[in-house]
């Protein structure tokens, strides 16, 4: 029996393209997050995937607790949905509480 999932707009699963996960770990600023998709969606081998954009709004598991970990989930958010309605693929991010799971469901596909 063929499985199947929804991402986004996209039909995953069984004899369809495959995935390619893609992104920056952490989002560093709204403007390399968003330059970084762009030029990955512009790659030509998109077209034979499915191009999902990954990227943390907050990492929590670096080694060193003073790295750098993210701008946070509200403005992490804000540049992930800007990224999806730019470049125009699903997005994908980490989220670490189940608290987080109402906020991030509006923007996140996967």
């Amino acid at each position: 029996m063929p499985v199947n999932a929804r991402i986004g707009n996209m039909l995953v699963g069984d004899g369809g393209k495959p995935l390619l996960i893609a992104g920056p770990c952490v989002i560093e600023s709204e403007s390399l997050t968003l330059s970084i998709a762009e030029a990955i969606a512009k790659l030509p081998i998109t077209r034979e995937f499915h191009f999902v954009f990954k990227a943390s709004f907050t990492k929590d598991n670096r080694s060193a607790g003073d790295s750098f970990r993210g701008p946070g989930r509200d403005e992490g958010l804000r540049v992930l949905e800007k990224v999806r309605d730019t470049v125009g693929c699903p997005i994908l991010s980490d989220v670490h509480s189940e608290d987080d799971v109402r906020a991030v469901a509006p923007v996140l596909d996967v």
